[in-house]
């Protein structure tokens, strides 16, 4: 399996992850609308990568790489908010979807950084 395979499959894997969590939450207005965020932000990482499959030039690469790693770092922001107001519990489930997108946005990071330097 090649890298754009790879991250294509583990960006869906991950916002998947992200649906089943929220289907498996109880909701009142504030988590609602933070578990909307959560949805928005997961499933736009992998839509972006994507993208950057597909991209035509570096540039629009460089460019849809960088949606993905503003969405993957709004991921753990909203995870961040629903733990730290006790709306989903803190759990080993919770930490290795964090460990998850915490790594994908490293390798996501030196990625973009390669093409910039590319340039």
């Amino acid at each position: 399996m090649d890298f754009n395979d790879k991250y294509r499959e583990r960006t869906k894997r991950m916002a998947l992850y992200v649906i089943k969590l929220i289907q498996s939450h109880k909701r009142d207005f504030i988590s609602e609308v933070l578990l909307k965020q959560l949805l928005r932000s997961s499933t736009s990482v992998a839509a972006n990568f994507r993208a950057v499959c597909r991209a035509r030039s570096d540039n629009e690469r460089y460019a849809k790489l960088s949606i993905s790693i503003e969405e993957l770092d709004e991921t753990l922001f909203w995870l961040e908010m629903l733990t730290d107001a006790n709306l989903i519990k803190k759990d080993e489930h919770i930490e290795a979807l964090k460990q998850e997108i915490l790594e994908i946005l490293k390798v996501f990071s030196a990625y973009r950084k390669n093409i910039k330097d590319k340039q």
